[in-house]
């Protein structure tokens, strides 16, 4: 496996919607050469992808497999928890702003710094709970944008069955989706204890009755990195 390894850089990033720089991680395979194109995939809690999910490793060995299409991987870190709910978080009050940013913003710098493909079907948003929630809700409103989503137990509420519920064009997002059968007390950032299980269900059930491109599985585990981080290499050979 000696030699395969992509290079993962940090980027300063200004964000007019967020009124702040934010420093982005930027993995490139070991084989990157502009005269490629790249499929791109967002992580929300982007160090935690780097660091607990170890997803450059996965994407380095996948690749060398030929087991995926190429592909470039951007971590977005969070501050620290307020910042996390802020933005991630429906009712955050840097919601709107932080969606804003990801389709507005970053994706024509990405598309402009690095040979992507320009369609929706050539990006995908991941994000493990709050951050598989705003990877959803970005998704949603913006399919033509981002073609697929990963998400690893997300926190579901009413916002969210909402916008899926009335998304009017199922066909033009792919969902990856997946919950622990043990996360029915999970804590949450703000204190509270919360069932994410069944909520989940309840979300899986309105992606099949609206016929969404659509994989779904439960695991015997709860809501960590130990179940979502051998979970990753199946939820990229999925979306890529």
């Amino acid at each position: 496996m000696a030699g395969t390894k992509g290079t993962i850089k940090e980027v300063m990033f200004e964000s007019r919607e967020l009124g702040e720089t934010l420093s982005i991680l930027v993995y490139l395979p070991a084989t990157f050469s502009p005269l490629y194109k790249y499929s791109l995939l967002i992580a929300q809690d982007g160090k935690d992808y780097f660091q607990l999910g170890r997803i450059a490793r996965t994407a380095d060995e996948l690749l060398e497999k030929q087991e995926i299409e190429n592909l470039i991987i951007v971590g977005i870190p969070y501050k620290n928890v307020q910042d996390r709910r802020k933005k991630y978080h429906p009712d955050g009050e840097q919601n709107a702003a932080y969606i804003r940013f990801l389709a507005h913003e970053l994706v024509p710098y990405l598309d402009k710094e690095y040979p992507t493909y320009h369609i929706g079907m050539g990006r995908a948003l991941i994000g493990d709970s709050l951050a598989a929630t705003v990877s959803l809700m970005t998704a949603i409103k913006y399919p033509n944008i981002f073609g697929k989503v990963i998400l690893q137990s997300p926190l579901v509420n009413d916002a969210v069955m909402e916008a899926v519920q009335s998304h009017l064009n199922p066909h033009l997002l792919n969902v990856y989706h997946i919950i622990g059968t043990g996360e029915t007390e999970v804590s949450t950032t703000d204190g509270s204890i919360q069932d994410f299980l069944t909520p989940n269900r309840a979300l899986h059930s309105i992606f099949k009755e609206k016929g969404f491109p659509y994989f779904y599985e439960e695991f015997e585990g709860n809501h960590t990195w130990k179940y979502w981080q051998p979970d990753l290499k199946r939820a990229l050979t999925h979306a890529f």
